[in-house]
């Protein structure tokens, strides 16, 4: 434990020999950016249930060109946000994963969308 506190302090201390001075905190450009929907993946599988009324595990698949695992994941983290809903049934003996997007999940990508015309209005303005 002595050895972090000691690296913490050799860290945050800016006036230590041969550390550069702090610079002011960045402003953040896109504050309210929802971070779950901007990761590349998860924005493919919600545009992609946005311009269909369902998709099959395999077909999100296909369309992400991803693995398993990856869009398992993925779907998953949008799924316990409310921005999807996940069915599994039987097709014949085939079992089937079929998502939707949800009302919630919609109004986000709508939100998103809205923001990143809004950071691009304001960059081309600039």
């Amino acid at each position: 434990m002595a050895k972090q506190s000691t690296a913490k302090q050799t860290r945050s201390d800016s006036s230590a020999p041969g550390t550069r001075a702090q610079t002011a905190p960045q402003k953040n450009p896109a504050p309210n950016l929802d971070r779950l929907i901007h990761e590349r993946l998860r924005l493919g599988i919600i545009s992609a249930l946005a311009a269909n009324d369902s998709l099959t595990f395999s077909a999100l698949k296909n369309l992400m060109n991803t693995t398993d695992g990856n869009l398992s994941v993925h779907a998953r983290k949008l799924e316990e946000a409310g921005y999807i809903s996940c069915s599994k049934f039987f097709e014949g003996r085939l079992p089937k994963t079929e998502y939707k997007l949800t009302a919630a999940g919609r109004r986000a990508l709508e939100n998103y969308l809205s923001h990143m015309e809004s950071l691009i209005k304001q960059m081309r303005n600039a």
